[in-house]
């Protein structure tokens, strides 16, 4: 358990499967997502079972209420390269259909993240891709000290329209706790 001021990062359980998957199948949430489909019960199944249980390179936490033990939403660090010592950072907030949210639970759980990442793990980078339309996530970032690396040109297509995608990172020096 990664234990902060207001929340606290913990194992998936499989309770926790129903509410993301919901979580993640809204369609105003889904957008910022690389799984552009709707996730059926089996294929969240799946997940857990293959990356969340099984896959050594995928770290992913359920985000929960130190004082109620609500489940508040998701967090992890998804592609580990145990070689080259980066992550890709993955995050939401379901409750109160937040996405990134305003009274700092997202930041919170990013803040333990990178204590985990960079502390425990020994990581050199936490990396992410967003897309450009994703301004809750780049603002947060930011905020985080994340550096943009670059720009994936016409990298998504939704509602219509191409859209370019972020490389952001951070750094194991540049990691200030906020």
């Amino acid at each position: 358990m990664l234990k902060g001021k207001k929340i606290y990062l913990t194992s998936i359980e499989k309770e926790d499967l129903e509410p993301l998957r919901n979580w993640r199948n809204r369609e105003d949430y889904r957008k910022y997502f690389r799984e552009y489909r709707e996730i059926s019960k089996d294929m969240q199944q799946r997940w857990y079972e293959s990356k969340v249980l099984a896959d050594n390179s995928t770290i992913m936490f359920a985000i929960r209420d130190l004082e109620t033990d609500e489940l508040l939403g998701c967090c992890g660090l998804c592609y580990i390269n145990w070689v080259n010592r980066n992550s890709d950072l993955s995050l939401y907030i379901g409750k109160d259909f937040a996405y990134i949210d305003h009274e700092g639970i997202a930041k919170e759980a990013c803040n333990l993240m990178f204590r985990y990442g960079f502390g425990e793990l020994g990581l050199e980078k936490i990396w992410t891709e967003i897309y450009e339309f994703d301004k809750p996530k780049y603002e947060l970032y930011q905020e985080l000290g994340f550096h943009e690396d670059g720009i994936l040109r016409k990298q998504y297509f939704h509602d219509g329209k191409w859209w370019n995608s972020y490389m952001l990172s951070l750094l194991s020096e540049e990691f200030k706790e906020a």
